[in-house]
């Protein structure tokens, strides 16, 4: 009998307008996988028109609810209910009075703009070619600080989001920008995803590289896995593969959630 894969954290659903497939269709397909526990998370409606086109609506967020529910039984795999939030300048008041009246078990933190730009969309690809790529990653690296800072979300998803289209730095400007990010996450007791998207990217690695998570292990930041799903068929992409990545950083431990309470579950 092959070992569990560890949880799946990161599954999106249609509600978000760029994900196919039913919740049951992804439950199905974590089954089929080895995966005993899975968590939707998909993205954060807002009262505002951030970034309207890629979440659900507010008035949508009931149906999430309902859908998420109807999954709930005795039967494996295990569902939980999350959100991925998404951190910009802002979106404090609303998230700190919504979040904790919605009785999510996990949280995702993620930041996916930096002030008018989407850098991880396609359709904004070509503004890459105008930009100083080492100082995209520090203002993306200053956004994950002030995320920290809020106190509003359990883990930090895809950590080193900037590479997904392949625009890198060298490693010294790398760890430069990114050890007041993880010195942040530590502090507020947050984890960090280990996600495999990247692998479906230009990146072609897991999000965050090797050197990010032995700096996370290093200061004891938690780790937990997400595929980032938008299909079915891509529950648990590659979770063998960022298994060994993490192992490789010195984990031996992921993290499980129930209530947004963190508990370690062996790799």
């Amino acid at each position: 009998m092959p070992t569990p894969l560890p949880p799946d954290y990161h599954l999106h659903t249609p509600l978000c307008k760029h994900a196919v497939g039913a919740p049951a269709e992804y439950r199905a397909a974590a089954h089929a996988r080895g995966i005993e526990e899975i968590c939707f998370t998909d993205h954060v409606p807002t009262p505002d028109a951030y970034d309207a086109r890629h979440r659900m609506a507010l008035s949508d967020f009931p149906t999430y609810r309902e859908m998420i529910a109807a999954l709930q039984d005795e039967n494996l795999p295990k569902v939980h209910f999350g959100i991925e939030a998404d951190y910009y300048e802002g979106c404090e008041d609303f998230l700190r009075q919504w979040l904790p009246a919605q009785n999510f078990d996990l949280v995702l933190g993620s930041v996916h703009y930096l002030d008018d730009w989407g850098f991880d969309s396609p359709d904004e690809l070509p503004r890459w070619s105008s930009v100083d790529v080492p100082s995209v990653w520090r203002n993306y690296f200053d956004c994950v600080v002030r995320l920290a800072n809020t106190r509003l979300f359990d883990v930090v998803g895809h950590f080193d989001l900037p590479k997904k289209f392949g625009h890198r730095i060298s490693e010294t400007t790398l760890k430069a920008a990114a050890v007041p990010a993880l010195d942040a996450v530590a502090a507020a007791g947050m984890g960090i995803e280990i996600n495999t998207s990247g692998y479906r990217r230009p990146a072609k690695e897991q999000y965050p590289a090797v050197l990010l998570l032995s700096l996370a292990r290093e200061r004891n930041i938690p780790i937990c896995f997400g595929s980032d799903a938008h299909q079915p068929e891509e529950v648990g992409h590659e979770f063998e593969t960022a298994i060994a990545v993490a192992r490789v950083a010195g984990y031996t431990q992921t993290t499980r959630f129930e209530k947004r309470r963190p508990q370690p579950l062996a790799l």
